[in-house]
């Protein structure tokens, strides 16, 4: 009895003051005064019931401690204080902020943080108009498509966000009544003296994602207005020249063919109409929402969790890994991660949790520098990374770096939850196998909840209840694909268990203050095979993790796109003495068929130290090698340095160097050495990209000549000519693409140890001087 009494106590007490200095009481959201027509059938537990600790955790305390404690409030104040801001979005940063800063602070009490909050909303409201208008526009350039100010609504919505959520978790009648006095002002404006869709970019989009937070204010008051307000949005989507959301996506379902495919919006606007749903009941809601998700996880989801190559969404697969093609913005990530916890929430299926986990153990922290300080605008899944973006001169404030802090704020929901639904009694649902504590309401009775885990180690956890009277209630566990078989046992012996797409679901049992229950589940390496762009090639997964090859971590390696696979893998992880996961394996091989070895580590981590790193590596299938340049890792040289920092033999045509210098040239050339003779059948230039003022070669006095040295320090030897370069100009590049590749074979193969390409560079629009440019250098044994 003292021992049960013991759990009982140190799960609540230990959950109610977490460790830290200066720890305070976490704090509970508010009861929502109007129910929803349609209730969850999953009940995720709120931040403020839950602690969250292991890998996962440690990510949101630095979050909170290095990014929210830290950002400079003034600077995200200022647009407001003095109308108008020094750009046109600048309004949006101070309600995201406060949206990430009460849910974290819900979640840790920090007493710190909740004092910066209530300083900063009271800094906001006082900025707050008489008619209601809080944003940072002057006041003829106001809800409106004008230049330099055209995303008022947009503001206006995450200052609704951000202000509710702080109203939810401390009561403040203050901030209630400013969310009040801004949807009373957009209620009069719309559509009343114009059409909302005339006060958003991108075809309305930024304007009627005002939706998720004018749904939740109805919530919040029951006022019928703003119910009101949420179907005209709706209604608006399909007026001449409007994004048509929700009748294109009944219609076709393609993400990449509704309004103007701007994924960061109108996933918006989707995490918007499940709100809707969730009051109206309107079956077409869901169904328009589903239909963008399995749009997105079918054609458009890269194999981290995130969506979108230059923040739209693109054709069928379309999945570039490269940093040129700005992979995965984050804000779309963590729009993502908002659209799937709706969707878990309201339909309970395993299916969004798998995404929720597959986002946030990589695309989500991957865009988080692993000290907390910076965010990366895009992610991409080779090359590096650029942390702390500079936008508008100030350095990581940006939409993103505002965006990503809301992202891990969220995460501490996907840990625990109640099962609703046909059964009498409860069902506890355990959502990852993180350590975790939390305290849960079960039919009006307190649990404490405990999980004890070696995650991301060894595939063990242990649960340990603490009830102040015994309590009878079902278990389902989470079973995702990479941990199958998921076993649970008591006192040792396996339980009678049943599987349920994706769920392990324990029968309804009388549990008491102590019990144990634990979990064990596969967790080591696992292969995924790429498809389409990443044919031939193949990611390396720890359990939730993608990993990553990261040069900088591994001194000496062959180059990385020279790098593959081979079986069988192996590989144990441990922890580094700085605390980052570390995968040790002998699973790799150069293109000479060595196996090397090397430290991967999760792609969220990935680039930290500013090194290059790789997720696709070839492989495992034989004779991949034959697939890669012979020249990939020689030694470049070109007859200009330029200005480009990029490379022509790293495999990534999209980094491009130039022969720029602001002076005239009469030839440019590119050459590269290999470390040892080579037999060449064929060779490849691949054209970097096309500027106003050059960029090409200039052809009119003839095609680029492919040289070749026979021996070291040897003489250049023209052995071709590139015949299908295009008939350029000096002024017209004659519709050149980027990374476009131009061939020549050779009847019989030529042995060499240097290859270069060489003509007339061209000027463009200014004739007082000339340069080219190119993004690879190939040769090719066949």
């Amino acid at each position: 009895m003292k021992r049960m009494l013991l759990v009982w106590v140190v799960a609540t007490t230990a959950f109610l003051h977490p460790q830290g200095a200066g720890a305070g009481e976490p704090s509970r959201a508010l009861p929502c005064p109007v129910d929803p027509r349609i209730p969850d059938a999953l009940a995720l537990v709120d931040p403020g019931e839950v602690r969250l600790e292991g890998w996962l955790g440690r990510r949101v305390e630095s979050n909170r401690v290095q990014r929210l404690m830290e950002v400079d409030l003034d600077t995200l104040l200022a647009g407001y204080r003095r109308r108008p801001g020094e750009h046109p979005w600048i309004g949006e940063h101070i309600g995201k902020w406060l949206h990430a800063a009460t849910l974290a602070w819900a979640n840790s009490g920090d007493p710190a943080l909740k004092t910066r909050l209530d300083h900063t909303v009271n800094e906001l409201l006082r900025t707050q108009e008489p008619d209601g208008y809080l944003g940072t526009y002057d006041p003829g350039h106001r809800f409106g498509l004008y230049p330099g100010a055209d995303w008022d609504v947009w503001s206006h919505k995450y200052n609704l966000i951000g202000l509710l959520t702080y109203h939810e978790y401390t009561g403040s009648e203050a901030a209630l009544l400013a969310c009040r006095r801004m949807g009373d002002l957009l209620v009069r404006t719309f559509p009343a003296e114009k059409s909302i869709l005339k006060a958003g970019t991108h075809m309305g989009m930024a304007a009627t994602s005002v939706l998720e937070p004018m749904v939740r204010l109805y919530r919040r008051t029951g006022d019928q207005r703003y119910l009101d307000f949420a179907r005209y949005l709706v209604r608006a989507w399909e007026e001449p020249g409007g994004p048509r959301i929700l009748s294109a996506l009944l219609s076709h379902g393609r993400v990449d063919r509704t309004a103007n495919g701007k994924a960061y919006e109108m996933l918006s606007n989707l995490v918007g109409l499940c709100e809707l749903y969730r009051v109206t009941g309107d079956p077409d809601h869901l169904r328009a929402v589903l239909a963008a998700w399995e749009d997105i996880v079918e054609r458009r989801l890269y194999v981290t969790g995130s969506a979108s190559q230059g923040e739209h969404f693109r054709g069928d697969h379309e999945l570039p890994n490269h940093e040129g093609a700005h992979v995965a913005e984050t804000c779309v990530t963590v729009t993502w991660l908002q659209l799937n916890l709706q969707l878990l929430r309201l339909t309970g299926d395993a299916r969004f949790a798998r995404e929720l986990e597959r986002t946030l153990y990589n695309h989500l922290t991957a865009a988080q520098h692993p000290s907390g300080r910076t965010w990366c605008y895009f992610t991409p899944l080779e090359g590096h990374k650029a942390y702390g973006a500079v936008q508008h001169g100030v350095a990581g404030i940006n939409c993103c770096a505002s965006s990503g802090p809301r992202g891990l704020a969220l995460a501490p929901m996907v840990t625990y939850g109640i099962l609703h639904g046909a059964a009498r009694e409860p069902v506890l649902t355990i959502l990852t196998f993180e350590s975790c504590r939390a305290r849960l309401l079960l039919n009006g009775r307190e649990l404490a909840v405990e999980q004890r885990s070696e995650f991301p180690l060894h595939g063990r956890s242990v649960l340990a209840f603490g009830l102040s009277e015994p309590v009878r209630f079902g278990l389902r566990i989470r079973a995702p694909e990479w941990a199958d078989p998921v076993w649970v046992l008591v006192g040792g012996k396996p339980l009678e268990v049943r599987m349920a797409q994706g769920w392990v679901d324990v029968p309804a049992r009388l549990w008491r203050s102590g019990d144990e229950v634990e979990l064990r589940f596969r967790l080591g390496t696992q292969l995924v095979p790429g498809t389409y762009g990443n044919r031939g090639r193949s990611a390396l997964c720890w359990g939730p993790f993608v990993m990553a090859c990261d040069g900088g971590l591994n001194p000496g390696l062959p180059p990385l796109a020279a790098l593959g696979w081979t079986v069988p893998m192996d590989g144990t992880c441990s922890y580094d003495g700085e605390g980052h996961l570390r995968l040790r394996t002998r699973a790799l091989q150069g293109r000479d068929g060595q196996r090397v070895e090397a430290v991967l580590v999760p792609f969220a981590d990935a680039g930290a130290g500013g090194g290059e790193y790789r997720v696709w590596l070839w492989g495992p299938e034989p004779g991949w090698q034959r697939r890669l340049s012979l020249l990939l890792g020689g030694r470049e040289s070109r007859s200009r340095p330029g200005n480009q920092p990029g490379s022509i033999v790293d495999g990534n045509p999209d980094s491009i160097v130039v022969t720029y210098d602001g002076a005239k040239a009469d030839e440019d050339w590119y050459a590269v050495e290999l470390p040892r003779p080579a037999r060449i059948s064929r060779v490849v230039f691949r054209h970097g990209r096309t500027f106003h003022d050059g960029g090409w070669f200039d052809v009119t006095e003839g095609k680029p000549r492919v040289q070749i040295r026979r021996i070291p320090d040897g003489p250049w030897e023209t052995v071709a000519r590139l015949d299908s370069y295009p008939a350029a100009s000096a002024t017209d590049a004659a519709g050149l693409r980027p990374g476009e590749g131009f061939e020549v074979r050779f009847s019989n193969a030529i042995e060499a140890v240097a290859v270069r390409v060489i003509g007339r560079p061209a000027c463009g629009d200014n004739p007082a001087q000339s340069f080219s440019s190119c993004a690879e250098l190939e040769a090719y044994a066949d």
